[in-house]
């Protein structure tokens, strides 16, 4: 046997059916869609439609709930810290959403990263996370290191700040006119 000669078992491939071609060929004038309405017409699709029996996806129940504004966090625990450093993978002192993910344990979290309290960590780390648990922030600590959670401003709060900045300013070059 050679390169040239390998070729699908017989019937491995069927062939696709070539409608519209005239009435001997079985699938011609209406090319086996029917008479007239939506489903004979080309561009359409209805999605999720069974037949008129119960769709799939309205038999199954709703479940949970979704939050639109929910912040997506990289969670990481500190034990999983501590075996890095002992496997000499991680070796900073000043530990961020960067340096987590360097060392493959924050996947994710478009938000920044949060410490968890699972595990022991005995070094002597100070993490910069966006947020972090009572019981992480208390072992850090323990362990003589420090915890830093950066304060943001939501957009809402600064627009209002400098909203105010400009009222004052407006109401300054009034009175100096008067």
């Amino acid at each position: 046997m050679n390169l040239n000669e390998i070729r699908d078992n017989d019937g491995a491939r069927k062939g696709r059916m070539r409608v519209g071609r005239g009435i001997g060929s079985g699938k011609g004038k209406t090319a086996g869609r029917g008479q007239k309405g939506a489903k004979a017409r080309s561009g359409v699709a209805i999605n999720g439609f069974e037949g008129g029996q119960m769709p799939l996806h309205m038999r199954i129940p709703k479940r949970g709930f979704n939050n639109p504004r929910g912040k997506d966090y990289a969670e990481v625990n500190l034990g999983m810290i501590q075996k890095l450093i002992d496997a000499g993978k991680l070796t900073a002192t000043e530990i961020d959403h960067a340096a987590l993910q360097a060392v493959g344990l924050a996947r994710g979290g478009k938000n920044g990263v949060r410490l968890l309290a699972k595990g022991e960590l005995t070094a002597k780390l100070s993490f910069t996370v966006a947020g972090a648990s009572k019981g992480a922030i208390e072992a850090v600590e323990k362990a003589g290191g420090t915890v830093t959670i950066p304060t943001i401003v939501p957009a809402a709060d600064k627009h209002a700040a400098k909203h105010r900045v400009k009222q004052k300013e407006i109401a300054a070059k009034k009175a100096g006119k008067a």
